[in-house]
């Protein structure tokens, strides 16, 4: 998490920009590639945590476009564009569709804009996820998203970089009361598991970043409190509502990786 207005800084891994390049993205700099690549050699297999995330957020966000009426979306911790980001997938299904992406990293924000300035439905605010007023009250939120209709507020993959005295289900509780009834919420977070790979994994992100907390499943779970969580519940990304095409896999075939990244949706009733 960056400052709002802060430069591009090439020589400071960026969160954002790690990500990118896990997930064979270019915009990233040698510094984003030596941690990325610490993950690759020193905990292989952990690259598929960002694949299995991607692909549950897809899923999420075109199920909500295409099984309910709303129209409008958040989401919470963008990061950088890739081929299927959120506004792309809902207006495959739902061409009106309005998205507001929230992100403080200036290479997302510079990338972001230049992506949407030809998309009228899309908007991009730079405030810090920490500060949920300011997103709610900042003039491009108010110009496309109608708070008195159901909202999707995407929070894929950021609360894990939320520390637990910055309040993670605070943000969420926030979001949660500014929404009306019907309103539905995604959520991606890592996951704790009682093994080497986690603790190893969780070190290597506070060591960079400073920041990052794993969560159990009761945790994740208890950050949509007041929420109705959907079917099939906390699960794995990799086995959340997978599609029908892919073949049937039951936890037990999942690496340790693709167990420490978990998915779930909640309705606000």
């Amino acid at each position: 998490m960056t400052h709002e207005g802060s430069a591009i800084d090439p020589t400071r891994p960026s969160i954002a920009r790690v990500y990118d390049y896990l997930l064979g993205g270019k915009d990233n700099y040698a510094v984003d590639r030596e941690i990325g690549d610490t993950f690759k050699r020193d905990l292989p297999g952990s690259v598929a945590i960002a694949f299995a995330n991607r692909a549950a957020l897809t899923r999420a966000v075109g199920e909500i476009a295409k099984t309910t009426g709303i129209r409008q979306f958040i989401d919470l911790g963008s990061g950088l564009p890739t081929a299927d980001n959120v506004h792309q997938v809902a207006q495959r299904h739902a061409p009106e569709s309005r998205v507001v992406y929230v992100d403080t990293d200036a290479q997302v924000l510079v990338h972001g804009r230049a992506l949407l300035e030809n998309n009228d439905l899309t908007r991009v605010v730079a405030v810090d996820v920490r500060n949920p007023e300011g997103i709610r009250r900042h003039p491009a939120t108010l110009e496309i998203i109608d708070f008195s209709r159901p909202v999707a507020v995407i929070l894929s993959a950021i609360l894990h970089h939320v520390n637990d005295d910055e309040d993670p289900a605070g943000i969420v509780r926030y979001w949660r009361d500014q929404v009306p009834s019907g309103s539905c919420f995604f959520i991606s977070h890592f996951r704790s598991g009682d093994n080497p790979e986690t603790v190893e994994a969780e070190k290597v992100l506070q060591q960079t970043f400073g920041r990052g907390r794993w969560r159990t499943d009761a945790e994740i779970a208890s950050l949509l409190d007041g929420l109705e969580i959907l079917d099939p519940g906390i699960v794995p990304a990799s086995l959340w509502r997978p599609d029908e095409s892919d073949p049937a896999r039951g936890e037990g075939e999942l690496t340790v990786w693709e167990r420490l990244i978990v998915a779930g949706m909640a309705r606000k009733t």
